[in-house]
């Protein structure tokens, strides 16, 4: 069996009963909130989709965005966007690099990269990433 996602980490902000916790990514979907797409179980006090999927609904504490990536197959995937100051570039990165599932790293560290070379071409992207990260 895959390693669940969030595993063994009792400070992570997800819930106590979120699939995050007992799944590897991939093996539930992602909501936004709370819908009525997705009703409490109060049998095992998990949240299903209509067709029986597992969903976690509190993205921003599993850091991973919404998406049906067990029901659609959706490609787990965060699109980088820098922001259009130059000195907002740290701070950006540093909530986006600690706010999102480590499962995404190495791609949000890969765009970045690319973008900041891209789009402020006298910054150097790896000073840039060692103070976001530090």
């Amino acid at each position: 069996m895959a390693e669940p996602f969030v595993n063994g980490d009792v400070h992570h902000r997800a819930c106590g009963i979120c699939p995050s916790r007992f799944f590897p990514v991939g093996e539930f979907d992602v909501f936004e909130r709370p819908t009525k797409e997705c009703p409490f179980n109060p049998n095992d006090g998990h949240r299903y989709a209509t067709d029986g999927t597992l969903v976690c609904v509190h993205p921003e504490k599993v850091g991973l965005p919404a998406g049906r990536y067990k029901s659609e197959n959706v490609p787990l995937k965060v699109e980088l966007c820098l922001p259009a100051d130059e000195s907002d570039v740290v701070p950006y990165l540093h909530d986006l690099l600690y706010g999102v599932a480590p499962v995404l790293l190495n791609d949000l560290i890969g765009q970045a990269q690319v973008e900041i070379r891209r789009t402020f071409p006298d910054l150097d992207p790896i000073t840039t990433l060692r103070r976001a990260l530090s």
